[in-house]
């Protein structure tokens, strides 16, 4: 007998021992995808460059995002700030994903067939797109699934400090990205409609709810003596854009964000609505159900609301791997796997910038179909506008670069930008030392306008928005630089000028703008 009991320690250590290694396996890939699913001819995303000059101005809060990003920009600029570092922490963010993923499926009794097929679902998916850009949606998704998993932990075990993990989760979700507020929006009405709205009675429940509290309310109160600029964006956010989003279209990119793996998701669903197995978790699925009537109502962009998928994807695979275990059936299972996989292979040229922007350009009959080259402005142009927003911004820099050049010192100049994306493309990419900055987005708030005059400026101006009388009654002179050359990049024409010899004071015509900006905003 004890010779049994020791053998089978050893095959449970044996197993466990098997397990971290295929995890540690996959998660390694989910590195080495994220690495290779950008064409190095690219440069950084307009949105990546503001996010990483959040870090040199830490604060609770900041006009674009809440304040996490700018924690994490700080420790990428503390390593160097190295393009391996910002697209290093998108894809830590993925890996950790495939983590909750993997640890659900353990908690649910899934084997290691559906641990592996969770896995692949979530990484052979619209998930590579999206931890391919240093922006807030890799770490939220990863927080919604960690709230997931937390909640699932506790409906099994009903041990406390789950709710404590929840509360944790939410608020590291809170400070990352305020869309997590949705998820508890959708999730609360679906336990008070299940057998779990006994929850509501347990004290430790409030008690995280205090937990989560204490850790957002610095930004609230950012958030407060700001005048709730959330707000603001939001309200922009809805009039400029949300109110072009069609409802219809919301619902239908649904299917496409795990489509190679649409029936593991199916299922997981299904499994949860109709099978008495899970009836214990069947709140999950009417909490899915609000969320996406919440986002269609709200015209909210369909990308909002991929956090909520993996942990369906993970009930489908426990569910498929107890169906599928006959023998015959395991030829199914192994297509599930394979699929995603091969399915993914297949569409990485349409949805991620894998070929050079040229080879795109020859192709752009095909991604017209698509849809895919339709810009904001509502025209279709030559490459998409997420590629053609990483296109131009070194060739921008070193115009800047030659500008100041041609100064004798650096001395009372300013870098004036037209938009963020110029500004924090030039902070990364100039040898400067100057600051560039804008009155749009963040660095409206960075000006320091007290000190030393204004004397000399570098000038960054949109194609077309040049006002030359203007600056020549402000100047002794305007000389035009260069503008960025790339026929390809969405900043093409974009024009640098450097003016010499400040005729009035520019720093009291800035304090003029930014108070007038600010009054609109």
């Amino acid at each position: 007998m004890l010779t049994s009991s020791l053998s089978k320690i050893q095959s449970t250590k044996t197993s466990a021992l098997a397990d971290h290694l295929i995890l540690g396996f996959i998660i390694l890939l989910k590195f080495i995808l994220q690495y290779f699913a950008i064409n190095p001819v690219y440069e950084l995303h307009r949105d990546e460059y503001l996010h990483i000059d959040l870090g040199n101005h830490l604060a609770w809060g900041y006009a674009s995002v809440p304040p996490i990003t700018g924690l994490i920009s700080k420790v990428i600029l503390s390593l160097g700030g190295a393009v391996f570092w910002v697209k290093f922490f998108p894809a830590l963010f993925g890996a950790g994903l495939l983590y909750f993923v993997w640890k659900m499926v353990e908690e649910l009794d899934g084997g290691l067939f559906a641990k592996v097929l969770a896995t692949s679902s979530v990484m052979f998916s619209v998930l590579v797109r999206i931890n391919t850009l240093y922006q807030p949606n890799s770490l939220d998704f990863l927080c919604w699934t960690a709230l997931f998993y937390f909640v699932i932990k506790y409906v099994n075990r009903g041990e406390i400090q789950w709710l404590y993990a929840i509360g944790l989760v939410f608020g590291i979700g809170f400070l990352n990205k305020y869309n997590i507020v949705f998820l508890v929006i959708g999730i609360i009405p679906a336990i008070a409609l299940s057998p779990h709205r006994k929850l509501f009675k347990n004290a430790h429940l409030y008690k995280a709810v205090g937990l989560a509290v204490i850790l957002i309310s610095p930004n609230l109160y950012w958030q407060w003596i700001n005048d709730f600029p959330v707000i603001k964006h939001m309200t922009a956010l809805t009039e400029i854009q949300l109110v072009k989003v069609s409802r219809w279209d919301f619902l239908k990119e649904q299917l496409y964000f795990f489509f190679g793996s649409l029936p593991v998701l199916v299922t997981g669903i299904g499994a949860l609505l109709v099978n008495r197995k899970y009836k214990r978790y069947q709140f999950l699925a009417f909490a899915l159900i609000f969320i996406l009537v919440l986002f269609t109502y709200l015209r909210a962009k369909g990308y909002y609301a991929i956090g909520l998928y993996p942990v369906f994807l993970a009930f489908g695979a426990v569910v498929l791997e107890q169906y599928l275990k006959n023998s015959w059936k395991k030829f199914i299972g192994l297509v599930l796997l394979v699929f995603p996989i091969g399915f993914f292979v297949f569409m990485m040229p349409i949805f991620l910038p894998v070929w050079s922007p040229e080879k795109m350009e020859e192709e752009q009959e095909m991604f017209n179909d698509l849809g895919l080259n339709r810009w904001e402005d509502g025209k279709l142009h030559a490459i998409p506008q997420d590629y053609a927003d990483m296109l131009g911004w070194k060739e921008l820099a070193g115009i800047v670069d030659q500008g100041i050049g041609q100064l004798a010192s650096k001395d009372h100049l300013l870098i004036h930008c037209d938009n963020y994306g110029q500004a924090g493309a030039i902070n990364y990419y100039s040898n400067s030392g100057v600051p560039a900055l804008s009155l749009n987005a963040d660095y409206i708030n960075w000006y320091d306008l007290e000190k030393e005059p204004i004397i000399n400026v570098v000038l960054v101006n949109n194609a077309g928005n040049f006002d030359r009388d203007r600056e020549e009654n402000l100047f002794s002179e305007v000389i035009k630089i260069g503008e960025i050359q790339h026929p390809l990049a969405r900043e093409k024409g974009t024009t640098v000028y450097l003016l010499k010899g400040a005729k009035r004071s520019i720093n009291d015509i800035l304090k003029s703008e930014i108070a007038q900006r600010k009054s609109i905003e």
